[in-house]
């Protein structure tokens, strides 16, 4: 009789923890889900490359780029990150996934496509330029043959001086490459170069802050800037696209233009 009882008390517990677990999220309460977490998108940038990207006085990056990246994230609901390159080595910190994308004024070129990479479309007309002491003396290139000028490694303008313009660089004295701009303008600063041959928003923006320098007016390369992705992330590379055309249409992008007034916003592409 007692063994009977017994089963009866099992079967009626086990009866009615059934009924429980078969009511949880109906009548019952329910089981939380965890949250699926935001996709985090690490934008490569230059983190020397004012007006565009740059590290702030209050010790974050900012700049044209780097604002433009962050509504993008915002409007796709994706974390955002920030990691700087080294610019001669950005496609192979790319490579190697330490960033989604070189977002950081990257001059668009054939090799790039030929090797692979998706690139953005073209949201920047640059050119290149000479930058120098006000009180040199030079107003052309011509002027600074057997002088000493520095480029940035790893871009354009170095892959210039040693292919289209190979005439001027053998022209100059010696061709000085910097791993940073800064550190070109610092050189010029302290002559040990005569000149610094950087993109032309980089030096409007330099000579905005910077008393005693000037801007030699002479048309020496026109590119396009766009954003590198990896090989396959042609659906990212949309994505990005898709949100910065939604940012165009809101106005958002020409907020984001109007506090960098060292930008010419004609050389915008998408606000044309």
């Amino acid at each position: 009789m007692k063994k009977r009882v017994i089963a009866l008390i099992l079967a009626a517990l086990i009866a009615s923890l059934t009924f429980s677990l078969a009511g949880c999220g109906k009548s019952g309460v329910d089981v939380p889900v965890p949250a699926e977490k935001a996709k985090v998108f690490t934008m490569g940038i230059d983190p020397e490359y004012p007006p565009f990207s740059y590290l702030g006085d209050d010790g974050e990056y900012t700049g044209f780029d780097v604002d433009v990246c962050k509504a993008v994230c915002d409007y796709l609901g994706w974390e955002f990150k920030v990691f700087g390159v080294n610019w001669d080595q950005k496609l192979v910190q790319l490579d190697s996934n330490e960033c989604d994308c070189v977002w950081s004024c990257m001059t668009i070129l054939d090799s790039m496509k030929e090797a692979g990479y998706i690139i953005s479309r073209p949201y920047f007309d640059n050119e290149q330029v000479l930058l120098v002491k006000a009180d040199s003396g030079f107003k052309s290139s011509a002027d600074l043959a057997g002088k000493d000028v520095a480029v940035q490694l790893g871009t354009s303008g170095e892959s210039l001086l040693n292919e289209d313009l190979k005439d001027l660089a053998d022209s100059f004295g010696k061709v000085v490459t910097c791993d940073s701009f800064l550190k070109c303008f610092t050189e010029l600063e302290g002559n040990a170069v005569d000149a610094v041959f950087v993109d032309r928003p980089v030096a409007d923006s330099y000579v905005a802050e910077h008393e005693g320098f000037v801007i030699i007016d002479e048309d020496l390369g026109a590119e396009q800037y766009g954003i590198a992705f990896r090989s396959g992330d042609e659906e990212l590379c949309s994505q990005v696209e898709g949100a910065i055309d939604a940012l165009v249409a809101d106005g958002t992008y020409a907020q984001i233009a109007a506090k960098y007034t060292d930008i010419d916003e004609g050389n915008l592409i998408f606000l044309k």
